[in-house]
């Protein structure tokens, strides 16, 4: 009787390591590129990834430390990441091949548009940029490298009828490092594409002693569209987003797009947007710009980079969307 009690703890035992060990392998991970602690695509991710894990049954998702878009596009295209943020006009040029993705498309597929990326022109007080012309001669960072920042950044001084490589001293800082380089005098201004508001402006912002400037430039808009396409608009940071900003800024905006490989199955596409609309009230608890994540906003106009089947099919299934 004793061994055959042995015996059945034995077998009881084994079948519950290999059920352990199934269970294990039916788990799935996936890793989201987000961007720089500094702004808006890294607390997203990190909001997204705890929602993701804990509604979607056996999948455990991760937000990933990036240089931005780029990073992000790159890592999907190898594989390194299932899922990236995206600003569409970086995601454009990689499924194209073209620019910082020359000769190596990136087989990108729209998941989800999120909310407008609004481009930051930054000064402070006694720097003696109050327009864009007055950026001829200065220090100024055009954000990290293999950051869509860096794209728009270099699109903009162009449209304003700048040399990027000849008109100024260029530094390649993401938003936190450009914030502190330009508390410290290192640099004069610097370009951040994000949403509102981000952190690391409020920071300098609230910085004793410093008067923070944005510098208009809607104008650009116009001019960039009739070389790019018709991906940006003009818009308005409103007086008061951040401390010390009294008047309202004149800027350019390009939607930012939750982006997947096309390998991506459809089901896993499909429950990662039916999460984000349902755990839509938590990802605003994260930030304020997840207000933007609507059906309403799922807009092929939006978009032009090709949409993820399993997206388009809970999207069509909610209605509102114009896919």
């Amino acid at each position: 009787m004793k061994r055959k009690l042995t015996m059945a703890v034995t077998v009881i035992a084994a079948a519950g390591l290999l059920f352990g060990a199934a269970q294990a392998q039916q788990k799935s991970t996936i890793s989201i590129g987000t961007g720089g602690t500094g702004g808006v695509y890294y607390p997203l991710g990190g909001g997204l990834a705890n929602v993701l894990t804990k509604s979607i049954p056996g999948l455990q998702a991760t937000a990933e430390v990036t240089g931005g878009s780029v990073d992000n596009l790159k890592l999907i295209g190898a594989g390194r990441s299932e899922v990236g943020f995206s600003m569409v006009d970086a995601a454009l040029d990689a499924e194209k091949g073209q620019d910082k993705f020359k000769g190596a498309p990136v087989p990108v597929r729209t998941l989800m548009v999120l909310y407008p990326n609004q481009m930051h022109v930054v000064t402070i007080e006694g720097t003696g940029i109050e327009k864009m012309a007055d950026l001829k001669g200065k220090r100024v960072s055009t954000g990290s490298g293999g950051s869509a920042t860096e794209v728009m950044a270099f699109r903009v001084i162009e449209a304003a009828g700048l040399d990027r490589d000849k008109d100024m001293r260029r530094e390649r800082l993401g938003v936190a490092e450009s914030v502190n380089a330009l508390k410290d005098r290192k640099i004069d201004a610097f370009f951040w594409v994000g949403g509102l508001p981000t952190a690391a402006v409020t920071d300098l912002g609230a910085t004793p002693g410093v008067k923070i400037k944005l510098i208009d430039h809607g104008d650009t808009a116009k001019k960039m569209n009739e070389k790019y396409g018709n991906l940006y608009a003009s818009s308005t940071i409103k007086a008061g987003t951040y401390p010390g900003q009294t008047t309202d800024n004149v800027n350019t905006v390009v939607w930012n797009i939750l982006v997947s490989n096309a390998n991506m199955s459809d089901e896993m596409a499909y429950n990662i947007v039916k999460t984000i609309i349902d755990k839509q009230a938590d990802l605003v608890a994260v930030h304020g710009e997840a207000k933007n994540f609507s059906v309403a906003n799922q807009v092929r106009d939006y978009s032009p980079i090709p949409w993820h089947p399993g997206a388009v099919k809970y999207f069509k299934e909610k209605g509102g969307a114009k896919l």
